[in-house]
């Protein structure tokens, strides 16, 4: 049974919507179909665009789908035909967008990966503000949050990336020229989304993401062929970090270095040894952790026992050009006893890769902590075997010429004084292999009979056994002396490590994944997983009881999924229980393991906390809403409650004899009174529901123009003194027409009792992208950045000179406008005020005729304002 090849996906990619990514992709339609490719549009949307549309012309077309939702008619890609069809190439534009709800698949991107693994082809298109990753990025930028967002991964994926690039200014003046949006919308367009800056910004997001993209590319290149070699395809400078002060110096430097090029990268590495916990300071590794992010470069940790070779593999996996490291001023004896240092061993490997040595004076040594306390290095022993080896000989034929003139103290005096050159620099077994030796020296040359192992005198046993044990005695507190010293170098680093603890929790450092993190480097672990026991019993089980676990977080790869796959387990409290992989910790560093545990155990209890104090929040803002209900009752309430009862009972006194003219005035007195009255109360209601979170919606395509000519009409002789620019053809939005109509009466009288006289409210309307913005402008005094917030706050309204009084409107027009999925937030006016700016979602197309009733309605009941 043959298996079909996956199709490949080819991606045009722009910085922003107008670029050409369609233009661009239906001419490449074009030429596949002249070098006669089997190819068909799944679906593609023109946006009324004259030139998109003449370069669809020609194509083979497959029909839509379309799907019925709440009411109105939509169509989609139909994914069906286009299987059925089973073309080579399938072009299907916008990668982003999301289904209509009842379709295949939720997303668009889910219905392209089907018709690749059926083999087919397909090209599509992609703006850079869609990718999952720069979703918030774009935001900032823009100030417009993208609701439909691409995963990265899927992007990725793609076999081509192919990007439609276009200046700022030259996109600009496509604007203008109504290549991309209607006449009507290029000034709204061209003052927000469209600024320079916007679109400068957007279009290096997409370079930059480009040229990661090309990277990544090279790379698995290099390694699907072997390829080891450098490839100087840019500036890549890896500064490499020993744990100390010293390395804010090195990442400067290496960070001066990288800037020389233009796109050079900057990377920094510290190796972690793989037999226990390091000697490098967390704390100064977690400060130039932060340095080299905050100066635009990436930060790595990487284990290995052999420093220099972890470098340079490190270096080559990367493609790194140049590599920064430090080196301490050291004398000749150090060089001797610790050979030539990591910086000479990296010079040797390094091969094509430039290596900078930057010196600097010696620090004091900080603590270092291995996984056993060894006495003294390896290399150490070795050189004091080979200074025995080569000073006792030496010694013995100097001696023998001088037999004559020496006895036999003055002789072990001397053998003795190698002895303890040899024990001061390999220790104990050294030193005991020394004085052996030196003894069977002096017995066999310089005691009687001489030449032979036999010693004739008593007085000559009692030396040489004096000398055989002050040998060992002397070699015996030299290594007591290294082991103290390796005993006290790793309590000072299990203090550091402590007190780095402490700090994080002093701190509020809370993120059980960066702390695992943490754990896994500091002990050179391959990963750390938390785990969490889902039933109720103790721990540990009993035997013969299996327990289900789940990973509550980790670091590394790959997770333990139980204690029973760590190396080193753990418990954390009764419930969690952290899980080692990588190798077994002796006890001597189970003990700065249980303190992480610990740490692990407050961590976890301050997230428990504050969830419960975040499900206790609302229970605040219900006591606060409450409280500030009974105010609203005993002030605003009261003063319609009492203009209207002083009416009534005017109206019915006998005192008193009214004209006609009073009677009605005071009966419009009532009535208003009363009207106020309905009005607030029914705000009361919906703010309960809204903090109930009870407020039903039913969301629709809705026809903005109308929706704004009802809610003007609503308000009476305040909705006609208002500059109405809500064009008739704005696309359908996606609301609740009720909860919308109320949203705009409130935004427009709010506006209206805060313009001056003889400078009426402006509400216009525009639509950018896939969202429509309606803007309630007035020329008042303004509200101060610091206050606008209040102004939704409930029973809360912040005034031009900061005071503040009670109010419903805005927060009711927030809570609306949330609820339906809409955005409401405040700008500054040119030339002084407030603008309310409402950002609504554009429905899906709308039946046929719909959208035109309602641009009739509005213009019949608005005039043509």
């Amino acid at each position: 049974m043959s298996t079909v090849a996956r199709g490949r996906l080819r991606i045009y990619l722009g910085a922003a919507p107008g670029v050409g990514k369609t233009f661009a992709m239906l001419n490449e339609a074009h030429r596949r179909r002249d070098r006669g490719t089997d190819l068909v549009v799944g679906l593609v949307e023109v946006h009324g665009r004259r030139k998109t549309a003449e370069a669809l012309a020609g194509l083979e077309v497959v029909p839509r789908r379309t799907l019925d939702y709440r009411g109105a008619s939509f169509t989609e890609m139909d994914v069906d035909a286009v299987l059925a069809r089973r073309p080579e190439v399938a072009l299907v534009d916008e990668l982003a967008h999301t289904n209509v709800p009842g379709s295949r698949n939720e997303k668009r991107w889910q219905d392209i990966d089907e018709l690749l693994d059926a083999g087919i082809d397909v090209i599509s298109t992609l703006n850079i503000q869609h990718l999952e990753s720069l979703n918030d990025v774009v935001t900032k930028i823009t100030g417009v949050v993208q609701r439909e967002t691409v995963p990265d991964a899927v992007v990725r994926a793609a076999d081509q990336v192919e990007l439609v690039d276009m200046t700022a200014e030259a996109l600009r003046r496509r604007m203008a020229h109504g290549n991309i949006y209607p006449a009507d919308k290029i000034d709204a367009a061209l003052s927000n989304y469209f600024r320079v800056g916007n679109l400068t910004a957007l279009r290096e997001l997409a370079l930059l993401w480009l040229a990661d993209k090309v990277d990544e590319q090279m790379e698995r290149y290099r390694r699907e062929h072997d390829i080891a070699g450098l490839w100087e395809a840019r500036e890549r400078v890896v500064v490499c970090l020993a744990g100390g002060s010293e390395g804010d110096a090195l990442i400067r430097r290496a960070t001066r270095i990288a800037a020389r090029v233009a796109g050079g990268d900057l990377l920094a590495v510290h190796v972690s040894r793989s037999d226990g916990l390091t000697g490098a300071s967390p704390a100064d590794l977690a400060r130039q952790r932060m340095l080299v992010e905050s100066l635009g470069g990436s930060y790595h940790q990487v284990v290995g026992d052999d420093i220099p070779r972890a470098l340079i593999e490190f270096a080559r996996a990367e493609n790194a050009t140049q590599l920064v490291l430090g080196t301490r001023h050291r004398g000749r004896l150090s060089t001797l006893l610790n050979g030539t240092g990591t910086g000479a061993t990296v010079v040797r490997l390094s091969g094509d890769i430039d290596v900078h040595i930057i010196t600097y004076e010696g620090l004091p040594a900080r603590g270092r902590l291995p996984g056993r306390l060894p006495g003294l290095p390896r290399r150490r022993r070795s050189i004091a075997v080979a200074v025995a080896v080569v000073l006792l000989p030496a010694l013995t034929v100097v001696l023998t010429q001088l037999r004559d003139q020496l006895d036999l103290p003055s002789v072990m005096l001397l053998y003795l004084l190698v002895v303890v050159a040899v024990a001061l620099v390999g220790g104990l077994y050294p030193a005991v292999g020394c004085a052996l030796a030196a003894t069977l020296l002096i017995n066999y040359y310089f005691t009687q009979p001489l030449y032979s192992f036999t010693v004739l005198h008593e007085d000559d046993v009692l030396a040489i056994v004096v000398f055989v044990l002050v040998a060992l005695l002397v070699s015996w507190v030299v290594e007591v002396a290294a082991r103290r010293t390796a005993q006290a170098s790793r309590a000072a680093a299990e203090a550091q490590t402590l007190s780095m603890l402490a700090g994080s929790v002093l701190r509020g450092e809370t993120a059980v994944p960066a702390l695992l993190e943490r754990l896994r480097e500091t002990f050179g672990m391959t990963s750390v997983t938390l785990l969490q026991r889902d039933d109720s019993a103790s721990w540990p089980p009993r035997p013969g009881h299996g327990r289900r676990w789940a990973v509550v977080a980790g670091a590394g790869a790959p997770p333990c999924h139980a204690p029973a796959e760590a190396d080193t387990e753990m418990p954390v409290g009764e419930t969690h229980v952290l899980a080692l992989r990588g190798r077994v910790l002796p006890a001597a560093d189970r003990r700065v393991l249980a303190a992480f545990a610990a740490q692990a155990a407050v961590v976890i209890e301050q997230q428990r906390l504050t969830e419960a104090a975040e499900a206790a929040k609302p229970l605040a803002e219900a006591d606060r809403i409450k409280a500030a209900l009974l105010a609203a009752v005993s002030h605003e309430l009261r003063t319609p409650l009492a203009s209207a009862k002083a009416a009534v009972a005017s109206l019915r006194g006998s005192e008193v004899s009214w004209t006609p003219a009073e009677r009605a005035e005071l009966l419009a007195t009532a009535d208003e009174s009363l009207d106020s009255l309905t009005r607030l109360v029914a705000n009361l209601l919906d703010m309960s529901r809204l903090q109930a979170g009870a407020m039903s919606t039913s969301l629709r395509p809705v026809a903005l123009d109308m929706v704004v000519a009802r809610a003007l009409d609503e308000l009476g002789p305040t909705g006609d003194d208002v500059t109405l620019r809500v064009p008739a053809d704005l696309p359908a939005v996606q609301a609740d027409e009720t909860l919308l109509e109320r949203v705009v009466a409130n935004l427009v009288a709010n506006a209206a009792r805060h313009s001056p006289p003889g400078q009426p409210v402006m509400v216009s309307g525009s639509a950018l992208g896939d969202r429509v913005e309606l803007r309630v402008i007035d020329c008042g005094p303004g509200i101060p950045e610091s206050e606008r917030e209040r102004m939704f706050a409930p029973f809360e309204r912040a005034n031009a000179d900061g005071s503040a009084g009670l109010g419903l409107g805005l927060a009711l027009s927030r809570g609306f406008a949330e609820a339906m999925g809409a955005t409401l937030v405040p700008e500054d006016t040119p030339g002084g005020g407030l603008t309310m700016v409402l950002s609504l979602s554009v429905a899906a197309t709308a039946p046929g005729g719909w959208q035109a009733v309602g641009a009739q309605g509005a213009r019949a009941k608005r005039g043509s304002a």
